[in-house]
């Protein structure tokens, strides 16, 4: 196994893919729905109901935009995890072990004072790329 070059960055690929192909795809869907209703379709839409569409389709670009951002980042001090809208900073001697158990849908880090810390940059469901990753953070905890 080659060595890791520090720093070094990890994402998820599946998840990434799907999120920028889904999100893109309802945004085309829902403006040319918007744009193909006759003018008396759309004064029937009060400003509630357009409000509410349009916070129900942020909230869910916020979710998908999250996901998406997941990333986890090794340098010579330690590794930044970010999960969804959550960072955290944790240094290599904070971190006892990594797991990713057959089945597993990412990657757990165990700590020194005897929680756990998810990585979800790296998704069970990459397959090679998955293990690849995998195999990379465990031989720079040691």
């Amino acid at each position: 196994m080659s060595e890791v070059a520090l720093p070094k960055t990890w994402r998820p690929f599946g998840v990434r893919a799907a999120g920028g192909i889904f999100g893109l795809a309802l945004v085309v869907i829902l403006v040319a729905a918007w744009i193909s209703f006759p003018d008396s379709v759309k004064e029937q839409f009060t400003l509630w109901q357009r409000i509410t569409t349009v916070l129900l389709f942020g909230g869910f670009l916020a979710v998908e935009w999250g996901l998406m951002r997941c990333r986890v980042t090794a340098t010579t001090s330690g590794l930044t995890v970010v999960n969804g809208y959550k960072v955290r900073q944790l240094e290599w001697a904070q971190i006892v072990a990594a797991r990713m158990p057959a089945g597993a849908p990412w990657l757990s880090l165990d700590l020194d004072d005897g929680t756990t810390c998810a990585v979800m940059a790296i998704q069970g469901s990459d397959g090679l790329r998955a293990r690849r990753a995998y195999a990379d953070l465990k031989s720079l905890i040691g």
